[in-house]
């Protein structure tokens, strides 16, 4: 059905160079003539839950995630409706990644550093928030905003052309795009099954192999710490100080010398600058250097973040959030990244959480004990785990190069029939009747690979 699809008969120019040309029978007006700011302020505490827009999506933000803050807090935040659009507006200068609009599907607050949009009079909630979730997806968005960190007000684009298809077109589009991104977002969840499969897999094999060794006939002995349990008798246990140390060199003003790095759920990888994915720091200067060999420890939120550590195969810099350590033995940082790979992968290192934000403080890290084979072992056992994790590596790649590629054409797609490069109204009355998931704009959306420097609130 998708393959059918046409352009309209006649277009006119929407005099915007992003969106070129629209339905010559579509309306187009500016902004303030389809939006208008919702500024209802939450004063007297009128609503008590906490929305949040993370990934594409208004969600309830759990109490636990409200760090630090008091119920007198809220009473600056403000208040949204089921249908109100919600715009990410701050920092449009340092982040080019994070998805920025969000429909509202449950009353409640949101904080007040964000654009809250209500649709006016002929124009459709789910089309109007179609139309800037384009807007955001194709980075138009990042040619508006003012100030030194480009943040975005509603009287930066009230004078944006919108195009707007008559009420029942609008109604054709909603529904086929429902029903599109309903097939390719479960085509995506059956891939990330598969992989979730795979990770555990490959989990299994490093976690036998960096707890018990190869050698399953080997006796074990108590480790004296409970989230490990038993290891091979001849492993010693050693603090994590007897083989790394903490280095902190900031870059300064050497900055532009240097390659970003980033702590994914793949390792430490190189930044992709030329794309401006993900955040980026005002300051630079305050970046610490790492070097090839080095561990690289993100020790704050941990049960958050995507990954915990990571060994670096890279020079370069990264922010001083971080927690850089260097190590005398290559194989030694190594099978440690392995031995906490494992741990974190499981969830195993909550005892040493400390705070409201389960951080893991450096001298508790570095105090904490890790079992360690003799020298040759731990050289076996690293090319055993390679060569058993090396083809569900692939797989997973590939599968995640597949979900990728599904993403950019639900994407191209979105784009083509909001604008109104395809004409969807014949396909849209020959869909058939069936349950549709919700919000499946950003349904499939997890914490990417740069997630652990992203804020999901502000």
């Amino acid at each position: 059905m998708i393959e059918d699809l046409k352009p309209y008969a006649e277009y006119k120019e929407s005099g915007l160079s992003w969106l070129g040309q629209v339905p010559g029978h579509w309306t187009v007006l500016p902004a303030f003539g389809a939006f208008k700011p919702n500024k209802a302020r939450n004063n007297g505490m009128k609503e008590k839950t906490v929305l949040s827009l993370s990934y594409g999506r208004i969600v309830i933000k759990p109490a636990e995630k409200l760090h630090g803050l008091v119920p007198e807090s809220f009473e600056t935040y403000q208040i949204v409706d089921p249908g109100d659009i919600v715009l990410r507006t701050t920092d449009l200068q340092n982040d080019h990644t994070s998805l920025r609009v969000g429909m509202v599907r449950d009353r409640g607050i949101i904080t007040s550093a964000y654009l809250a949009l209500r649709c006016l009079s002929g124009v459709g909630p789910d089309y109007g928030f179609q139309f800037l979730n384009v807007w955001d997806s194709s980075k138009a968005i990042y040619g508006y905003g003012s100030g030194l960190r480009q943040n975005l007000d509603f009287s930066h684009f009230k004078r944006m052309p919108i195009p707007i298809p008559p009420p029942a077109e609008q109604a054709a589009i909603v529904r086929f795009l429902d029903w599109s991104n309903g097939r390719l977002e479960r085509a995506i969840r059956a891939k990330r099954k598969v992989i979730a499969l795979l990770n555990e897999q490959k989990q299994a094999i490093i976690h036998r192999a960096v707890t018990r060794g190869l050698d399953p006939s080997i006796p074990l002995k108590p480790s004296g710490i409970p989230w490990l349990g038993g290891i091979p008798v001849h492993w010693e246990l050693s603090p994590n100080r007897a083989f790394l140390r903490v280095r902190k060199d900031l870059v300064g003003d050497r900055h532009t010398e240097f390659t970003l790095l980033s702590l994914t759920k793949r390792g430490v990888i190189v930044r992709d600058l030329s794309g401006m994915r993900g955040k980026f720091s005002s300051d630079m200067g305050t970046s610490q250097e790492v070097r090839p060999g080095d561990l690289v420890l993100c020790l704050f939120d941990v049960p958050e973040t995507p990954r915990t550590v990571g060994l670096s195969h890279h020079a370069g810099m990264i922010t001083g959030a971080y927690t850089v350590l260097e190590s005398r033995s290559a194989d030694i940082v190594a099978f440690l990244e392995l031995f906490y790979i494992a741990m974190d992968d499981r969830k195993l290192l909550s005892p040493l959480y400390s705070g409201l934000r389960n951080t893991i403080p450096k001298e508790r890290f570095l105090g904490t004990k890790t079992p360690i084979p003799p020298e040759d072992e731990r050289t076996e056992i690293l090319r055993a785990v390679k060569e058993r994790t090396a083809s569900l590596n692939t797989a997973i790649s590939r599968l995640e190069s597949e979900i990728t590629l599904l993403r950019e054409y639900r994407i191209r797609l979105v784009a083509d029939v909001v604008t109104g490069k395809l004409d969807v109204r014949e396909a849209a009355t020959r869909l058939p009747d069936e349950e549709l998931l919700p919000d499946l704009a950003a349904a499939d959306d997890e914490p990417d690979d740069l997630a652990i420097e992203e804020e999901a609130d502000a």
